[in-house]
């Protein structure tokens, strides 16, 4: 099984990390990643990894020592060896630890989760249907629903044991409606339609993008969301797992702004987004929909 990363520029600063391991050259305290060796003058040795005094970019990103050194395994780890870490382990040299990538992480598998309803009887809940299956398209601020967990896109399996495969709309709001309002058993899984991907700021504070309505409609050339295959004709419905449906393009704007030099994107393809939020009302996603920075 292949190593794992969060994004393209981790990849390749792992594999310079192996190839500095395989030679074997200590990292200096006050060092960066770099894709290729240079020279710090005509006669000295290459060096795997030049001073960040002496390297302003790589891949056009902004990055500081302190933050890859934190990022840096200890010496004794596998991560660094030649060998390499263990397959399928997720290596992040440069994304490190990062709380908006654990946020937008979107697990394999079906959970269990125990609703109630508030004291007016509400979920905060909307449910559509999408090829045969029930799909959260709404969830309200401040709702048993947001309280819970539940995203905009996960699938809903089953309601108190009856599943809910070739359901309507209606039958599955009415099954919510009919439910007991102190605890409602639904099995959810993770918004099956989208997908995250992980980018980095550049120098500049960009990562690649234009977006108009929610919608990526280009892409810059050798940006980091170019390279981490973001493509166009998709919706942003997260960025480091907080909601972003229905925001402004200037509100997505500033919460991309805000989001720290790695951002996790998650994506949908546009024409499945169109339908999912089909007969639903612009005003009530402004308004209503849960915008909170979710918990880890």
């Amino acid at each position: 099984m292949a190593t794992l990363y969060p994004s393209l520029e981790d990849m390749k600063g792992h594999q310079i990390l192996q190839a500095q391991a395989a030679a074997g050259v200590r990292t200096p305290a006050t060092t960066v990643l770099t894709e290729k060796p240079k020279l710090v003058s005509d006669t000295a040795p290459p060096m795997l990894y030049p001073n960040l005094a002496e390297l302003e970019n790589y891949m056009g990103l902004a990055l500081s020592s302190e933050e890859i050194q934190k990022n840096l395994l200890p010496e004794s780890s596998t991560a660094l060896t030649p060998a390499g870490p263990p397959p399928g382990q997720l290596v992040a040299p440069l994304t490190g630890n990062n709380a908006g990538l654990r946020r937008a992480e979107i697990k394999p598998g079906v959970r269990e989760i125990h609703l109630c309803k508030d004291e007016r009887g509400k979920t905060g809940l909307q449910l559509k249907n999408v090829d045969q299956g029930i799909f959260v398209q709404l969830v309200k601020v401040n709702s048993p629903a947001a309280l819970v967990g539940l995203r905009f896109g996960d699938q809903i399996l089953q309601i108190d044991g009856k599943n809910c495969t070739g359901w309507s709309s209606d039958k599955a709001q009415r099954a919510l409606k009919k439910a007991s309002p102190e605890k409602i058993v639904m099995v959810v899984r993770d918004r099956p339609f989208q997908r995250t991907v992980t980018v980095h700021k550049d120098s500049n504070g960009h990562i690649g993008i234009v977006v108009k309505k929610g919608k990526i409609v280009s892409l810059a050339k050798d940006s980091s969301a170019a390279r981490n295959g973001l493509l166009t004709h998709h919706c942003i419905c997260e960025v480091n797992g907080q909601n972003v449906i229905g925001m402004k393009d200037k509100q997505l704007t500033e919460v991309l702004a805000g989001a720290g030099n790695v951002v996790t994107l998650t994506i949908i393809p546009t024409v499945i987004y169109e339908h999912m939020v089909k007969r639903l009302s612009a005003g009530l996603v402004k308004s209503a929909m849960d915008h909170s920075v979710p918990d880890l």
